[in-house]
């Protein structure tokens, strides 16, 4: 599966938020300025091309849905973010979010209770 733009991205979470959708469904979740129905359109055939949509027809009109889950979205490409831009370590990618203040002391104790947890 190909990568997905920032816009078929949102595309994407709109679809997991609505299920399944027809266009016009899709273009009345998405925030302003609303894109055209065209453009939305011609994006969602450009997804369904790359694997990540599919439809029921019905007639000359489509409803489509997501043909991955949100859960397996995340994991594909957490795991590609965290080797292009933290050479595959976690730690770093933690240690980023840290420094960013991005993630709290309280946060980082419930992570490493998860970790304990699994661990047992």
């Amino acid at each position: 599966m190909d990568k997905l733009t920032n816009k078929e991205e949102e595309i994407l979470h709109a679809l997991w938020k609505l299920k399944k959708a027809f266009v016009k469904e899709i273009v009345a979740v998405l925030p302003e300025p609303k894109p055209h129905y065209n453009t939305i359109s011609t994006i969602i055939r450009n997804m369904e091309d790359k694997g990540y949509v599919s439809y029921v027809a019905f007639g000359k009109t489509h409803q489509y849905y997501p043909t991955i889950t949100k859960e397996a979205y995340r994991k594909k490409y957490m795991s590609k973010t965290i080797t292009n831009y933290f050479e595959n370590s976690y730690k770093d990618a933690v240690s980023f979010f840290a420094k960013e203040e991005k993630i709290s002391v309280t946060e980082l104790k419930e992570i490493i209770e998860l970790i304990e947890k699994k661990n047992k």
